[in-house]
């Protein structure tokens, strides 16, 4: 594995008015070291993460014939005897720069099932399909307020788009807060009933009986969970109808976009889907619906005037990729205890969902409530597919490691040789995390100016007509 620095003409600058002496004095010891110019290499090859992880080791090529060493690293030569490694967090509260790399495969994995990529065994023939681009929405705990499409909130005032009393409840104390951390921490059960409701409302529609539907087409999805601003999770779903094989073949005739819509409005019904919690304590049994508020609508292959086109869907599902639910005003991070509320001021409503979890973990121990606090009860699976909707970021991410060492063979001088006949012996230790606070303003300035790169080279691409 070799790293090897690219010069530099200059290096970066940071906003030093901004950072208080510590930092700046650390700005300035890490710039002027001898190997400052490596060191900023190692963090630009990790995409400016803010938390890359520290190993310490070494690799050695050797021909497998003649014993000859054909190539040896070791990190004793970098700065600080370490390797930084992009630390890969998807979210952006904690990394914007891995946020954004989880991001692009999520675009990619989402589009791939709306528009087909022939290197994954995806036929461009899926924009054919039925194709469906879903929300699922949770009830109602209590009035909150909003920006209605019309006329002022029922507080009477018409709120600022960014004002923090939106997603609120206009009574505290009446909000039923226990139902809302218990309806998140079911979520995920209710979105597999309605998979398997909505395979019977197909079957129904057809008039098949259920156990033969898979002999004539398949149910394809991808969702990803969206926290709303009152702290209630909602599901954004691609759901698209394959033949019985899968994407490579169309489904029958009969299995519309207007059917598909059809089964899903009815899957989603109140009447044919639910979880049920039974009561606990002080709690009363509950049952747990969809909410009243359901969208289903087409997705087009190309710009229509609509606005549920397969790049629009991509765009929006990747964008919730990297989020969870810090917009309500909760950590991005497990909670130890209730004290760290005050240290980080948390809003009334989140500390107020929060400690419904704490209270709840009690009388619900096997719901794992309090564990997942900071996730406001939720504890599914923030974005799932189907099996064959599409690939895998898996298979996305190896396609990336495959690509690198490719590189890394040409620069090795490996390009032409059997990999049979080459033997790579390595040790590696992890040695720690994260930044001191100078490299982490000086890696904050990296980040920002390779995402400076990205957006010239996307907008002089849309200039041309190369991407769209």
């Amino acid at each position: 594995m070799a790293y090897r620095a690219t010069p530099r003409t200059q290096k970066p600058a940071t906003s030093a008015q901004r950072l208080d002496p510590i930092t700046l004095g650390d700005v300035l010891r890490v710039a002027s070291a001898s190997d400052y110019t490596r060191w900023e290499d190692q963090v630009r090859r990790t995409g400016g993460c803010s938390d890359p992880v520290h190993l310490t080791g070494w690799t050695l090529h050797k021909d497998k014939t003649t014993g000859e060493t054909l190539h040896h690293y070791s990190t004793a030569n970098e700065p600080g005897g370490r390797l930084r490694l992009a630390c890969g967090n998807r979210r952006a509260s904690r990394c914007p720069a891995c946020a954004w790399t989880y991001a692009g495969d999520t675009y990619h994995l989402i589009r791939a099932g709306l528009a087909g990529d022939d290197r994954r065994d995806i036929p461009a023939a899926v924009r054919e399909h039925p194709r469906v681009f879903a929300t699922l929405t949770a009830p109602s705990f209590g009035p909150v307020h909003n920006r209605p499409d019309r006329g002022a909130c029922r507080c009477g005032t018409p709120h600022a788009p960014d004002s923090s009393e939106l997603g609120t409840p206009l009574d505290p104390d009446t909000y039923d807060y226990a139902g809302a951390v218990l309806f998140n921490n079911h979520a995920g059960q209710l979105w597999q009933r309605f998979t398997t409701r909505l395979r019977r409302e197909l079957a129904a529609r057809a008039g098949l009986p259920r156990r033969e539907l898979a002999d004539h087409l398949r149910v394809s999805y991808s969702k990803v969970a969206e926290f709303q601003k009152r702290g209630a999770l909602h599901f954004h779903a691609v759901v698209r109808l394959d033949g019985p094989d899968g994407p490579g073949a169309p489904p029958p005739g009969w299995a519309t976009v207007d059917l598909l819509t059809d089964a899903v409005r009815a899957a989603a019904s109140h009447s044919y889907t639910s979880v049920s919690v039974p009561a606990a304590g002080d709690q009363p049994a509950r049952t747990f619906c969809w909410g009243r508020q359901l969208d289903v609508r087409p997705v087009k292959a190309f710009g229509d005037g609509s606005d549920i086109t397969e790049q629009a869907v991509a765009s929006y599902v990747a964008k919730y990729a990297t989020k969870a639910a810090e917009n309500t005003g909760t950590l991005d991070r497990r909670i130890g205890e209730l004290a760290e509320l005050d240290r980080h001021d948390v809003p009334d409503h989140a500390r107020r969902l929060i400690t419904a979890c704490r209270d709840l973990d009690v009388l619900y121990p096997d719901r794992r409530l309090w564990a997942w606090a900071h996730m406001l009860g939720f504890r599914g699976h923030f974005s799932s597919k189907s099996r064959t909707y599409s690939t895998t970021l898996g298979s996305l991410r190896q396609e990336r490691a495959d690509y690198r060492a490719v590189q890394e063979a040409a620069a090795l001088g490996l390009a032409d040789r059997d990999p049979d006949t080459v033997l790579v012996l390595a040790d590696w230790q992890y040695a720690g995390h994260g930044h001191t606070p100078g490299e982490a303003a000086l890696a904050a300035t990296i980040a920002r100016d390779l995402q400076t790169n990205r957006e010239t080279a996307r907008d002089a691409l849309r200039a041309e007509g190369s991407v769209e």
